[in-house]
Order: structure tokens, then sequence, then C-alpha cells
């Protein structure tokens, strides 16, 4: 055993080793170990073995390219499209001019698919560049700094005349006898579409001007999730403020017509600045109600129903490109924001602008006194038996008001 392993020993250090027995144990002749082979005398190893090689032995494959050419950086563009199609100035070009490139996308639902860069337009306000800076300087440049001056210009004028005058009119609306406003059927159309125009208006404003103004007050991790959400509202509260506004025009169109005094009315701001803030005489609806039918709920509404409906891909057979998205925004931004401060002034005379006006909306009627006050020329038609001083089957006792006029 003790020769054994000198013999394994001097085979892994090396070096020629003899092994020899002692004299006691040494039965035959003394045997010498065989040198040990370095790894040059090993014979080579088997395939299918693991197999090692030198990383400083391996080298990279080197294949040429354009520019191993040894005239690579005297080429002009058009010998660097033979051997480079996509690395040349007029490619770039090319590009930047919208040039269709290819794609497997399907033409019919991705019809600008192989477009990188839109061709340069010109939209108002922009410069001459391509159409997507083009719409980024009209919103920045434009609609933002603008439209929101001018909501909070609107804001603060009639903050300013309500602190300095108070709210027009001089009766509540609390007396009797009492005459049917609006009929239950005719309140539900305007909460609906007030509702609805509120939900909008507050989403909008907060995606419009949030992160100049929420963004550094409440920090990403809060602003992120609250876009979201109000845009999501958005989007719901578009169709329903669509069909509210159809219906809202068709039932109150009746009463929208001009009529006598409305010039007189329009001509004396309603009696907003006169001494005694006496209203002038009006029908149903006085002419500032009809011009905020017209302008704002027609007008402005098409204009914001139409462009919102593009946006959300909901009219047919339109070519949903970048350019069409773009116009769409900004037709709807400066529709949205001129109606947002129309509106503003009807919420304002709606609610604490106006003695009994959010009653009138709310319960749906209004007494005496304050029908001759503000629609004097229906009032008297109430009283002349030409319109009915009731005009539905609900009962001025289900809206805790006092007993209707008799017609």
């Amino acid at each position: 055993m003790l020769r054994t392993f000198l013999v394994s020993l001097s085979l892994l250090a090396g070096l020629p080793a003899l092994a020899q027995s002692s004299p006691q144990q040494a039965q035959g002749p003394v045997t010498q170990a065989a040198p040990a082979k370095s790894m040059e005398d090993l014979p080579p190893p088997q395939p299918g073995g693991i197999q090692g090689q030198n990383i400083f032995d391996v080298k990279p494959e080197v294949k040429p390219d354009a520019s191993s050419a040894p005239d690579y950086l005297q080429q002009n563009n058009g010998q660097r499209n033979k051997v480079q199609p996509g690395n040349n100035a007029p490619m770039y070009r090319d590009v930047q001019k919208g040039m269709e490139g290819f794609t497997n996308y399907p033409r019919d639902k991705y019809p600008e698919a192989g477009v990188l860069i839109q061709p340069p337009v010109q939209y108002p306000g922009s410069r001459m560049t391509t159409a997507g800076e083009a719409w980024r300087q009209v919103r920045n440049n434009w609609i933002i700094p603008y439209g929101g001056a001018l909501f909070l210009i609107a804001l603060g004028a009639l903050a300013i005349y309500y602190f300095a005058r108070g709210p027009l009119g001089h009766t509540d609306g609390q007396g009797a006898p009492v005459i049917e406003r609006f009929t239950p059927f005719e309140r539900s159309a305007h909460w609906a579409n007030a509702i609805a125009f509120s939900t909008l208006a507050i989403s909008g404003l907060v995606m419009a001007f949030g992160r100049f103004i929420l963004l550094p007050l409440m920090g990403g991790t809060l602003y992120g999730p609250l876009t979201y959400v109000l845009k999501t509202l958005h989007n719901f509260a578009g169709p329903i403020f669509t069909v509210s506004l159809v219906i809202v025009f068709f039932t109150f169109v009746r009463d929208e017509w001009p009529e006598r005094g409305d010039l007189h009315w329009l001509a004396r701001a309603g009696g907003a600045f006169s001494k005694n803030r006496d209203e002038p005489p009006s029908g149903r609806f006085n002419a500032g109600e009809k011009l905020i039918f017209w302008a704002g709920v027609l007008f402005l509404g098409v204009i914001v129903v139409a462009s919102g409906l593009v946006m959300d891909k909901l009219v047919p057979n339109v070519d949903y490109e970048r350019s069409t998205m773009q116009v769409a925004h900004m037709v709807h931004s400066v529709a949205t924001v001129l109606m947002m401060s129309m509106f503003t002034l009807h919420i304002y005379l709606g609610t604490i602008g106006m003695r009994g006006a959010y009653k009138a909306m709310r319960t749906g009627w209004v007494d005496e006194a304050w029908a001759r006050e503000h629609h004097e020329y229906w009032y008297e038609d109430i009283v002349a038996g030409k319109i009915p001083a009731q005009r539905s089957g609900q009962t001025a006792a289900a809206q805790d008001v006092d007993t209707p006029r008799a017609a």
C-alpha cells in the first residue's frame, strides 16, 4: 500500500520517483516508477466529450460593411444609396416629407402605418413644419394659454359682478299662487345635460391644464390615476351629453324663436347694469337665454359633439389618421373653451346669480311676482289664458309649493 501511494504521488508531482521496498518487505527485484507524461503526450480528446478552448484564441468573425470601403468618406449620396439605402440624407428627407415605407399591417385598418413622420403642414398659428409639431405648436402656444385665459376672465368677471352688485332680481319666487315653469320631463332633460356637461368640463379642464396646476401640488403618484379616471369618465359622459343635448334642443326649441322685446332686452343687457336693475319684458325665455341656446347649444354643441365623436372613433366611414385626430382635437378644444365660457354665465344666473332661478329648475314652479319681474310677456300670456299655468299632471303640492294659479 505504501509503495502504491508513493508511486501515485510521484506521478502527480511530475517528478521521477523510485518505488523501492524496504529490506524487510522486498521480495523481488527493485522496480522504478514510470516518468509522468506532459499535456502534449496525452491522446487527443475523443469526440462527444466536453472540450475547452482558450478564450484568447477565439477571434471574432469580421464581415465587411459599407464603411470598410476605402473611399467610404468620399462617397456621395448616390453612391451611398446603392450600398446603404437607409443611411443617406435624401432618404431621410423623404421620410420627413411623409414617405410611406413597407408595413405588414393591413391598410384598411391602419391607413398610415407605413408613414413614420407626417408631411409638413401649416395649421393656423403654427409654422410650416411636420404635422405633429404643427399641432403641438397650436396646442401649447395658443389653445392652452389663451383658452385658459378666456375661461379665467369669464370666471373673474362673474365673481367681480357678484361681489360688487349681488344677485339679480327683487323676489326669490316664494310667493303664491304658483306657475309651472318647467315640466318634470323638461327638468330631467336639463339636469341630465347639465350633469354630463359638468363632468365633461371638469375632466377636460384637468386634462388640459392639470399638469400645470395640479401636478406640482399632487405629484405624479396621485395625478396619474386621477387623470386616468377623469379621462374614462370623459369618454363615457360624451355620448350621454350628445343624447341629452339633442333632447334639450327639441324640448325647448319652440320657445326659443325671436319675438317682441328681444332686441330691447339685448340693448339693455337684461337690466344687469341699470341703476335699479329692472329686467326688460320678455317671453318665456329672454334674449340672453335664446342667444345661449342658438350659439351654445346648437352651433357650438354640434361642433363639440361632432369633433368628440371623431376622436372617439365613433363616426363611420372616416379615415382615422393622425391628421384627422389633430384637426378634430384643435376644433374640439376651441369649441369647448368657448362653450364653457358661455355656459359659465348660464350656470351663474341659474344658481347664485339670480334670485329664485335655481328653485325654478329644481321644483319646476315659480310665483306670479317672479314671472312678472323676469318674463313679463310670458306672464301676461298666462293671465290671458293663451298659455296654461300648469302643463303637466304634477301638482304643486308634490313639490312643496303653494296651489297652482287657476288658468
